[in-house]
């Protein structure tokens, strides 16, 4: 089974675009993903992804994230074979997501480079806000 999830921050700010004949929308963005700590070192290291968001998840991530926002995502990985321009082979290692939550809080700031939108607006979609409901629209 390929399955990868991570929890991180935003290395860029998302990058939108459309693939193919029926114009599939694409977001990609990097994606900086910090280890424990060893024993023998004095600050966690930390790995970098690339990050790839199809249809319309892709979307969102393009409207509502920016450069430092912490996501959590779920995925695959995805490995590529290529040479440069000079004729050297390569290995590129991609992370085709599946599902991206938003971790950082609404109003937040997070650690963003300058000019980065400051918050998520009011439209911004939270999967755990609860809504109050009328006692009586209960059916029980």
């Amino acid at each position: 089974m390929n399955k990868v999830f991570l929890i991180g921050n935003l290395t860029r700010d998302p990058e939108l675009t459309t693939v193919g004949a029926e114009n599939i929308a694409v977001c990609r963005f990097g994606l900086a993903v910090s280890r424990r700590k060893s024993r023998d070192s004095s600050s966690p290291e930390t790995d970098f992804f690339n990050i790839s968001v199809w249809r319309q998840q892709g979307e969102n991530c393009a409207k509502y994230l920016a450069k430092g926002r912490k996501v959590a995502v779920t995925g695959q990985i995805q490995i590529h074979n290529y040479e440069d321009k000079e004729g050297v082979k390569k290995i590129a290692v991609d992370i085709v997501a599946d599902d991206v939550e938003f971790l950082t809080p609404r109003g937040e700031q997070a650690e963003q480079a300058p000019g980065s939108p400051s918050g998520f607006d009011a439209e911004t979609p939270n999967k755990n806000e609860m809504k109050p409901v009328a006692d009586d629209s209960l059916p029980f």
